[in-house]
């Protein structure tokens, strides 16, 4: 009765606005090959700003759940129910007391077909109801026909059915179809076997997504040089430089702007160096993995920690400071413009180890990071002394000088301290050395963020530091957020996922110690793996002596060994493609494939395969061969499964899923980075499904 008076309601409500004709959503329909003879009716409704539409799996007493009905047809035959492809969002709804579950923006369902016959006609219609803030529409009927030809996809634009259906002598609309081709595509797993593959959708945003994020976090970086000892306290100098010689205001404020521009354009100019000379993504996968480079920029990150302690500091040679300098007295705009230089080398001693830092990280990524992070930090670095010098009153403000300068240095120092870990555990990670095991990696942590807190307390003085006689509120927000995050760590050495940083941190198969594993062990949780078959494997994999699955998970390092069980099984194979230094691929593993569902579907229906495409363990002799992608020599495993992953998908980002059959042939789209468990949980489920219908 409660469900009858509440629709009623909100039916009256809508009625009162007939004068508005509102259709705040769009449906679009279309048909996806996912195998042979398989499809999937995707059904997409698109929803105007406020406006929401309601889940499938609504309780009693609710409103009116979204629903799918197909009229039966010949030629095609459906398999299992509707899947609700897009995680609704559970809200309260006070108009029917209760939690709801709701899709915003945009929802995407899917409905699985077995063709047996071309062309294949699917219809049906999607019954539906659909709120804002403020109001609720009547429930809807979308009619829908998609026409399936062969390894054609068709879209539709559908023709809408009103809630009242119309007298037999109206005939609706006929749904307007656009045929999409699909070419059948031939590629190699290896030395030339050749595997159809499915146009298969790739992650293309990872990389452009992290610009923004990146742009920001140099900014900040910008901003900790100049509250540095050797760049604060020529602040009062370059404003007491404009504000005298000069009775125009107009003129102060000109060379202020002049003065400001010069800083960005010499960080900026050192970003677009080391962007014209980084040779794209090859230049950022060898930085990413050799040894060579890591170990260079742990031993820079060691000695730029070393300076900010005080040992020593880095210093632009003097000629080049005294010559900006003696151009400064000529005056004009000229003159403003060299003392953005002459301030750039002057404070080198202290935003040197800063801006090296940034360009290593800059240069692991995208071509264009260097010169966006430099322009970044260049903006940060000139905006206080910009500011400053077009508002001269503003210094009376700004806190003085004093030993809280050095303080920042020597924090930066602890910083960088930690983040040099990160390249050295590429390098043993990566090469198998075995030396840097996560527990002794957090360890270190843990004693360089509890010895930082114990310094902002005063507890350890350093060279050039001041006595601190009390502790003001932002040092003690900072010394709480230092033993908070040291306590943080400890779970990590008994094998704590520490999901927050994982991409940070080394594999936790590295630790020697894993006290979450040997509980779940001893209770049976996950030392035996089994499945209705025998054995999850066939055999002992080829690389399993050093490469080994997290939550004890089993499966081969090698995509043949892989499919030849597979075969043996009749299962799918599940496909990883991963890197010992890709911090998405450990984020991936740590918030994801530690759920307990994903890892059971993973154990019960899949043969897994991973394959590092970074690593530079040696291939035998035999297993050399030449790539008909780029024609180049492939000698190291991580090379071969490379050429495995761009002749199969046409890419190589990481991390990459893939579910293929025994033969090697794609069964759905891949997946890439996307941290939604119900999501991954029902891309593993269609998997299944789609192998079962093959």
């Amino acid at each position: 009765m409660r469900r009858t008076f509440a629709i009623l309601f909100l039916l009256f409500a809508a009625a009162a606005l007939n004068s508005q004709v509102l259709e705040p959503v769009t449906w679009s329909f279309k048909s996806e090959k996912t195998g042979e003879n398989s499809y999937e009716i995707v059904m997409t409704a698109e929803l105007e700003e406020h406006w929401h539409l309601y889940a499938m799996d609504i309780e009693e007493g609710g409103p009116i759940a979204t629903s799918f009905t197909f009229e039966p047809g010949e030629g095609f035959t459906l398999s299992g129910k509707t899947l609700e492809v897009t995680k609704p969002e559970v809200k309260f709804d006070k108009s029917f007391g209760m939690n709801i579950g709701m899709h915003s923006e945009m929802a995407e369902f899917r409905q699985k077909v077995t063709v047996a016959q071309y062309p294949a006609v699917v219809k049906g219609y999607v019954t539906f109801m659909s709120c804002d803030d403020k109001q609720c529409l009547p429930p809807r009927d979308v009619d829908f026909a998609v026409e399936i030809k062969g390894t054609a996809k068709a879209v539709t634009k559908p023709a809408e059915k009103p809630a009242d259906k119309p007298a037999a002598a109206e005939t609706p609309a006929e749904p307007v179809l656009q045929e999409v081709t699909e070419t059948p595509v031939e590629t190699t797993i290896q030395q030339g076997t050749p595997v159809p593959v499915l146009p298969v959708e790739t992650p293309t945003e990872e990389p452009k997504k992290g610009f923004l994020k990146f742009f920001l976090l140099s900014m900040l970086a910008g901003f900790a040089g100049v509250l540095t000892p050797c760049v604060f306290p020529m602040i009062p100098m370059t404003v007491a430089f404009f504000s005298q010689g000069s009775d125009k205001k107009g003129s102060a404020i000109g060379k202020a702007l002049i003065f400001g521009i010069s800083i960005i354009l010499l960080y900026s100019s050192l970003g677009i160096i080391v962007s014209l000379t980084s040779a794209g993504a090859g230049f950022a996968n060898t930085l990413s993995t050799h040894w060579i480079p890591n170990l260079l920029f742990f031993i820079l990150f060691l000695v730029f920690a070393a300076s900010f302690f005080g040992a020593f500091e880095i210093v632009m040679p003097a000629s080049w400071v005294s010559s900006s300098d003696s151009k400064v007295d000529r005056g004009g705009a000229l003159a403003a413009f060299f003392l953005g230089v002459t301030t750039v080398l002057v404070s080198f001693s202290c935003t040197g180890p800063i801006v090296g830092a940034l360009l290593v990280e800059a240069a692991s990524g995208d071509v264009l990071r260097p010169t966006i992070g430099m322009f970044g930090f260049g903006v940060a670095f000139a905006l206080p002394f910009t500011l400053f010098a077009l508002f001269p009153s503003m210094m009376n403000k700004m806190p003085k000088s004093g030993g809280w300068l050095n303080s920042v240095k020597v924090v930066l120092g602890f910083i960088m301290l930690a983040f040099s870990l990160k390249f050295a555990s590429v390098v043993d990670t990566v090469y198998g050395l075995g030396i840097l095991s996560r527990d002794i990696y957090l360890a270190i942590w843990i004693v360089l963020f509890f010895l930082m807190g114990l310094y902002l307390m005063g507890r350890i003085k350093f060279s050039h530091d001041s006595d601190v006689p009390h502790i003001g509120v932002f040092r003690l927000v900072l010394i709480i957020a230092s033993f908070t995050f040291a306590i943080y760590l400890v779970p990590g050495l008994f094998g704590a996922p520490l999901t927050r940083i994982s991409a940070l941190l080394p594999p936790r198969e590295t630790s020697g110690f894993n006290l979450l594993k040997a509980i779940s062990e001893n209770r049976g949780g996950g030392a035996v793996v089994t499945t209705t078959g025998g054995s999850a494997i066939c055999g002992t994999p080829k690389y399993s002596e050093f490469l080994h699955f997290e939550y004890g998970l089993e499966g081969y390092f090698d995509l043949e060994e892989g499919l030849a069980c597979a075969r043996q099984l009749n299962k799918p194979v599940l496909i990883d493609f991963k890197g010992h230094a890709c911090a998405n691929c450990k984020e991936m593993d740590a918030r994801v494939w530690s759920d307990p569902e994903v890892q059971r579907r993973i154990r019960e229906n899949f043969v897994l395969v991973g394959l590092y495409v970074d690593d530079r363990t040696k291939l035998p002799d035999s297993e050399v061969f030449v790539s008909k992608v780029d024609g180049k020599e492939k000698k190291t495993m991580g090379k071969k499964n490379e050429d495995i992953e761009i002749s199969m998908f046409n890419t190589n980002t990481l991390p990459l899923y893939a579910i293929v059959d025994p033969s090697g042939t794609p069964l759905i789209e891949t997946r890439g980075t996307d941290f939604d468990i119900q999501a991954y949980i029902e891309w593993l489920d269609r998997g299944v499904e789609a192998f079962r219908n093959k």
